[in-house]
């Protein structure tokens, strides 16, 4: 690349590796120089590419059943025919192994819910990071909230509201239809202080949208997530939280 940014520090920018001086100062960085967001961009295509293609090759549950029972029925087969001895221990130690298993299926649930929840925001931070990079980053241009909301009748299966935004820092921008998970939404940029914003509003259905509400990190970006009149709504961006849970009550003032 022509640029004196090194790949790596691009790569560990969108891996979420870099302090948050060093991530709001390449931020800054990528939106005047056209190789850098050009790399990020590529970085950004091949992360979700990979992401596609792990899901797309996963096995299916009656696959991996399938080769349960299998593997099963030739352990049986290979196991001495004599009958086992009965053992007292076995009725004394049932309620720790009972315990044992609850607690190690309780905490399996929650490693997967835990991994769930990362890979949507770190999905959301690559929209956000790749509709910044792009050369037309939104569909419709305008500061106008009577212009935005209206482009997206048809376009989208539900509608929302925007706030007023006269007399507060920030600045709409426009928006564009984007998907999360093949699911159609809507993506606003909002300006504040030079620094770009993304509001993603979805449907609130489906495991990608059931998700805790509050605030949260992805990817050096600050995140804050909500449920309102059925849609749920994702403000991320490399600001401040107090930036982004003000933009957060301004929406949902709106809506």
């Amino acid at each position: 690349m022509a640029c004196d940014i090194g790949r790596e520090k691009i790569d560990a920018y969108l891996d979420g590796e870099l302090p948050s001086a060093e991530a709001s100062s390449l931020s800054a960085h990528m939106r005047t120089c056209p190789e850098c967001a050009a790399d990020a961009l590529a970085h950004v295509q091949t992360k979700r590419a990979v992401a596609a293609a792990g899901k797309r090759y996963e096995a299916s549950a009656q696959f991996r059943d399938k080769i349960a029972k299998l593997a099963a029925a030739r352990s049986s087969d290979t196991k001495a025919v004599a009958r086992p001895r009965f053992n007292w221990q076995w009725i004394l130690l049932a309620p720790a192994l009972l315990i044992l298993a609850v607690a190690l299926g309780v905490n399996f649930y929650s490693g997967r819910e835990t991994a769930r929840r990362q890979r949507v925001y770190s999905e959301l931070a690559d929209l956000h990071v790749s509709t910044l990079a792009s050369a037309t980053p939104v569909d419709v241009v305008s500061t106008d909230r009577h212009t935005v909301k209206p482009w997206f009748q048809g376009k989208l299966p539900f509608t929302f509201n925007l706030p007023e935004l006269q007399g507060t820092d920030f600045t709409l921008l426009g928006g564009r239809v984007t998907y999360l998970a093949q699911t159609p939404g809507a993506q606003l940029i909002y300006q504040i202080r030079k620094h770009e914003i993304s509001v993603f509003i979805f449907q609130d259905r489906g495991p990608e949208t059931s998700l805790p509400t509050g605030s949260t990190n992805a990817a050096s970006f600050n995140l804050q997530t909500w449920t309102q009149n059925g849609l749920r709504y994702f403000a991320i961006g490399d600001v401040g939280l107090s930036d982004i849970e003000a933009l957060s009550k301004l929406l949902q003032g709106a809506g």
